[in-house]
């Protein structure tokens, strides 16, 4: 269906029209947390509403959700089922479908990554002129943006009372002197850049030497692992981690519905380098 997206819509249901209730299938750092967000199975708790949404961003997820809406379909008589895991790209408004604070100042991605599925459920990349405020930047490549447009993204952060967070990802070849002078100049609590294969790690040192004055707490990258030997998985981490980043690792899922699982080892060294106390306890003598 269309119209419903995890990553869009409403941040304040009392205002609306249609009184929602959002239900997902599994809970990320970006669930909502207020009274009219649940997490799985239906609660006694649980308040009236006019529709209860599903809202499921990850494929391998859709047969939870087909699960939950029989379920939420007992006691609610409209029950939706949308999110990006079934293609719906709605228009996003703040605190709905992820918590407070998160904002999408752009969509989409001019890159092809393989096997990044952004180009395919959003397209090319687009700015959104009037975007809602936020401290949290969930963008997919905000460094592809027009520079007048990432000034205004800059001085809409600098008005928030917590300390911004580049949690979508910036694209580490597009990270210039300029954008390093400006966030030089503000609050910046995270960083997020990636490093998903080895041809990544040189533009990746580049762009931490640009960004060496927030260190290595506050330059985070994601590390997508799985598609290679625990081995070459590992040297690319430790890699990472001699560029001056936290590396976070990611477990590589394909977009069918179908999860993988993976052997112990696998799941081990995802959760040593996912986790900042234990990769520093790991590489805290190297």
């Amino acid at each position: 269906m269309s119209g419903l997206s995890a990553s869009r819509c409403c941040p304040t249901v009392a205002r609306s029209r249609v009184n929602i209730l959002r239900v997902f299938p599994r809970r990320t750092n970006l669930t909502p947390t207020d009274s009219m967000a649940f997490v799985g199975d239906p609660r006694m708790d649980a308040p009236q509403a006019d529709e209860v949404h599903i809202s499921t961003v990850f494929t391998w997820d859709m047969g939870r959700a087909e699960y939950l809406r029989k379920a939420w379909a007992q006691y609610y008589p409209v029950v939706k089922l949308g999110g990006p895991a079934y293609g719906s790209n709605g228009q996003f408004t703040p605190g709905q479908y992820v918590k407070q604070g998160v904002t999408f100042t752009s969509r989409g991605c001019n890159n092809r990554c393989e096997p990044c599925m952004v180009p395919s459920y959003e397209g090319k990349l687009r700015e959104i002129p009037d975007f809602p405020a936020g401290y949290i930047i969930q963008d997919n490549n905000l460094l592809q943006c027009s520079r007048p447009h990432i000034e205004r993204v800059l001085a809409m952060l600098r008005k928030q009372s917590r300390a911004a967070v580049f949690s979508g990802g910036l694209e580490a070849g597009l990270v210039t002197d300029w954008f390093a002078d400006q966030l030089r100049g503000m609050r910046v609590k995270e960083v997020y850049l990636a490093c998903d294969h080895d041809g990544a790690i040189k533009p990746l040192r580049k762009a931490v030497e640009k960004l060496a004055f927030l260190g290595r707490d506050k330059l985070r990258c994601y590390v997508l692992i799985g598609r290679e030997s625990i081995e070459q998985a590992t040297a690319r981490l430790e890699a990472v981690w001699e560029a001056g980043c936290l590396p976070f690792a990611q477990l590589f899922q394909p977009p069918e519905r179908k999860r993988l699982e993976y052997p112990i080892e696998w799941r081990r060294l995802q959760r040593t380098w996912s986790r900042p106390a234990a990769t520093k306890a790991l590489m805290g003598n190297r």
